[in-house]
């Protein structure tokens, strides 16, 4: 049977906001500041977020350092407006992991022609969803992490739930499912990226990613002539 992940996320919102304590601690993995925009939106009100920055499949180093930027400077705005009142919710915090796209092409050794969603993906998913996973661990500070790769149309929620409830067990932390471009939370990213002028990229971030998207757009215009 499917599940709904978008259902048991919201469950647990309830849950928690129920009981009246102090508001879960939530580590969110962000592979980005135009779909993290959507999923902090979502979830502010209900839990004190630290998004995770954690993205060296993102291979290079110019493209990485526009992506962080962005990303600090959402999370800046959603501050001040939180603060002015202007926005419902609990302050932001954002950490940065650390930068090295070889561990990215280690996992991806032998994987490189597969097509986006597939082992490559997967791979990749679970790299940074088991770095998230450890730094939970090693820091102590949260209840539960999560990820915002779930908004892409492009990504396998399945695959991304399946590993991240795999390490959950495998390091004894909680990890929140969720499917966030339910509830059109991927249109309403890119509204708020209008509203904020974020950086939007159009491919994941690999260098296999910004190729099929290349071949992909080489095709379309081909097509089109």
């Amino acid at each position: 049977m499917n599940r709904n992940y978008q259902q048991e996320m919201d469950a647990y919102i309830q849950e928690v906001t129920e009981t009246g304590s102090k508001p879960p601690r939530l580590l969110l993995h962000s592979c980005c500041a135009p779909c993290s925009s959507y999923c902090i939106e979502y979830l502010c009100e209900f839990l004190e977020i630290t998004v995770f920055y954690y993205n060296p499949n993102i291979s290079e180093s110019e493209e990485y350092k526009k992506r962080v930027v962005e990303q600090k400077r959402l999370i800046e705005c959603y501050n001040s407006e939180i603060v002015s009142g202007s926005r419902k919710g609990f302050k932001i915090s954002v950490v940065e992991g650390d930068y090295d796209p070889q561990d990215f092409f280690d996992i991806a050794k032998g994987y490189e022609n597969c097509p986006e969603r597939g082992e490559r993906c997967h791979r990749c998913y679970e790299l940074r969803l088991r770095r998230t996973a450890e730094y939970m661990r090693e820091t102590g500070g949260f209840d539960c992490f999560a990820t915002t790769l779930t908004l892409s149309p492009l990504k396998d929620s399945d695959k991304i739930n399946e590993i991240g409830e795999r390490l959950s067990a495998e390091y004894g932390v909680m990890f929140l499912v969720s499917d966030f471009k339910k509830k059109n939370g991927y249109l309403r990213s890119i509204e708020l990226s209008k509203e904020y002028d974020l950086y939007r990229q159009d491919y994941c971030g690999c260098v296999y990613s910004k190729a099929q998207r290349q071949r992909e757009k080489a095709e379309k215009e081909r097509k089109q002539e």
